[in-house]
């Protein structure tokens, strides 16, 4: 095993699948990263979602009233803030990217940026077009015969698959998603009904897109969007950063040296996190604290981050972990190394829950704002309440923010739910009662 910046203790904690707060010695830290995206990028990838809606907004209707943009709301609770987190001081906002439009989570900007970048290289190499043209002549039988020719596959515990299927298929592509055992069966059917090809494996999340790679790579017509490694999905991501700072400014919330935000975002391999995490970090800088959360039996980015740069993160394996866990979308057994080294100095923390205190966070959104959403987009409720705890008040102190808490904005990412079916959710709901007591 690599050398991993962890005691004794959160060893233990890790191994006994108990919850932790873990606290990233390397975060503001100056060393050499590896693979460090450019600032530039990020805004290249919202020019480039800004010339697609138009064919957006063709493809999807449900995008007709915004334009063709792919966003979600940022929902203020006002006065319940200490409901969904004890003790929680200043705001707390809820980015609501289960609404997501087209793809329903929080992969819809990454994925759906990687194909349409795919798609605008393949298009311009083919003289289907130039640089000014408007991009709805991509909605042609000519541009469709071209793309038809080539197979666009994703592997994918099901959410990144939604959004690369269902997007690939919009445009003509053929596509293939490689899902792992423990993906829901009516996000394959889903796809299925969308015309995507789904290709399902016994194993796990790691074992899927293995086998994806591999396929696309004897492919010669083959496109793999590999979650693990790819700055076009991570950016995709990072243009999330941009539309929150408007949200916030016309919300009234202000992020500055007395004004902290701390925002609490469900991890898997990392890789929509960790590109939102860097776009809020070059908007925001130091007054930005990012913290991932994850499930206590699949606690991949925890390792990974803890790990140094270009050391091949820790399987949770070598910890005795089953990756056994109702939050589908986080269950990982290894972290995307590109992440992880991209991000390293930039993510304040990591935190694990059990799957029952996800359920708990799930009725009460349910009960308190009439919100719905799976198990693991209810994890980033808890970051808040975190920050009372010992390891919590540690980093406040150390960062000299003790006193600015009353000031602070708090926004938990909701990464996926609208697209749950209602027999689905009504299983959900039904479980988080038992478990409330309610």
């Amino acid at each position: 095993m690599s050398s991993l910046n962890l005691t004794t203790e959160q060893q233990a904690h890790l191994r006994a699948a108990t919850p932790q707060l873990w606290l990233n010695p390397q975060y503001m830290q100056d060393q050499a990263i590896v693979a460090t995206p450019e600032v530039d990028d990020l805004y290249a990838a919202e020019a480039r979602l800004q010339r697609f809606a138009p064919l957006l907004e063709i493809l999807f209707p449900e995008l007709q009233a915004s334009g063709g943009l792919i966003e979600s709301a940022l929902i203020d609770t006002q006065q319940l803030s200490t409901e969904f987190a004890e003790g929680c001081e200043g705001r707390l906002f809820l980015k609501a990217d289960h609404q997501l439009p087209v793809a329903g989570s929080i992969k819809a900007r990454g994925g759906i940026h990687e194909v349409l970048c795919f798609a605008e290289t393949l298009a311009r190499q083919e003289g289907l077009l130039e640089a000014e043209d408007n991009y709805t002549t991509l909605n042609s039988a000519a541009a469709k015969a071209v793309f038809s020719r080539y197979t666009v596959s994703v592997g994918s515990t099901g959410n990144l698959g939604l959004s690369i299927g269902i997007m690939s298929a919009a445009l003509g592509f053929r596509a293939e998603v490689h899902m792992s055992a423990d993906a829901k069966d009516w996000k394959k059917q889903r796809l299925t009904d969308r015309g995507v090809k789904v290709i399902e494996h016994a194993a796990d999340y790691g074992a899927a897109v293995a086998a994806g790679r591999a396929a696309a790579e004897a492919d010669p017509y083959g496109y793999f969007v590999d979650d693990e490694r790819s700055p076009h999905l991570f950016m995709g991501y990072a243009v999330a950063a941009l539309r929150l700072e408007s949200q916030l400014q016309a919300a009234g919330g202000r992020v500055d040296a007395e004004h902290p935000l701390f925002v609490y975002l469900p991890a898997g391999v990392g890789g929509a996190p960790g590109g939102i995490a860097f776009g809020l970090k070059m908007l925001f800088g130091r007054y930005v604290h990012c913290f991932f959360a994850e499930p206590v039996q699949a606690p991949c980015m925890l390792l990974g981050m803890a790990g140094n740069a270009s050391d091949e993160p820790v399987s949770v394996a070598e910890f005795g972990l089953s990756i056994d866990t109702e939050a589908d979308g986080l269950a990982v057994g290894t972290a995307s190394q590109w992440v992880c080294d991209a991000t390293r100095n930039l993510i304040s923390g990591v935190y694990t829950a059990t799957d029952e205190s996800l359920y708990r966070q799930l009725y009460r959104l349910k009960a308190l704002i009439d919100t719905e959403v799976e198990p693991s987009a209810a994890i980033g409720c808890l970051g808040p309440e975190l920050l009372e705890g010992d390891a919590g008040k540690a980093y406040l102190q150390a960062h000299k923010l003790e006193d600015l808490m009353g000031n602070a904005t708090h926004i938990a990412w909701l990464t996926g739910g609208s697209f749950v079916p209602e027999e689905e959710y009504k299983r959900y709901l039904d479980k988080a009662r038992h478990i409330t007591g309610a």
